[in-house]
């Protein structure tokens, strides 16, 4: 028995000594395949995070070009309207001129009649030996330039017996009012105003009674 348990020693001890390589491959081997697929899993992850960076990349493109698009149409649409802006004021500024410049045209025109009239009275007044038939011609012209006056919105500014208005009358002088009731009244009218429409184009020149 002794000599067996002898024997027996040796035997284990170059077996486990035969048994340590093969673990230690095994260990190896183990480490290499962990490596191998932990090697596998950073591949992975690392093509997993450039797909996801590119993917980001497309993303943020796409949104750039879709607001460069909207930013060019939106400037197109802008620069259109203030180059139809800038026609229309110049065109106003066109029309405004012409209108200042030949908008009395029609009323010149109209007036050239009664220039007409006076022509011929002053021409009949030279072998004129009828003066009321003069006077009567004179009449006529003027009625006739009343009527072009009032055709065209000028009427005048009544001032007998008025109160006294700054807003229509200039007093060019005061006299003592001949009567109570004429104080602070137009006693006079040296030159007649007018209303243009509503608004007073010349104002009338009158006395005052105080």
């Amino acid at each position: 028995m002794k000599h067996t348990k002898t024997e027996a020693g040796p035997k284990n001890e170059e077996q486990h000594k035969n048994e340590i390589p093969v673990e230690k491959a095994r260990i190896e081997n183990k480490e290499s395949e962990e490596d191998t697929t932990s090697e596998k899993d950073s591949t992975v992850q690392k093509e997993e995070a450039e797909d996801s960076a590119e993917n980001e990349v497309n993303t943020e493109k796409k949104a750039f070009d879709e607001l460069q698009a909207k930013y060019d149409q939106l400037n197109d649409t802008y620069l259109r309207s203030l180059a139809e802006f800038d026609n229309y004021r110049k065109r106003s500024l066109r029309e405004k001129s012409e209108l200042i410049k030949n908008g009395g045209e029609n009323v010149l025109v109209s007036i050239l009649d009664v220039v007409d009239d006076m022509e011929r009275g002053l021409a009949a007044t030279r072998d004129a030996k009828d003066i009321e038939a003069v006077k009567q011609g004179m009449e006529l012209i003027y009625t006739k330039l009343q009527a072009f006056l009032k055709q065209n919105g000028v009427t005048g500014i009544e001032t007998e017996n008025k109160t006294f208005d700054t807003d229509l009358h200039e007093a060019i002088t005061t006299i003592p009012a001949p009567t109570e009731d004429l104080k602070d009244k137009v006693i006079d009218c040296v030159q007649k105003g007018y209303y243009l429409n509503e608004k007073v184009i010349r104002f009338a020149k009158v006395i005052v009674g105080k």
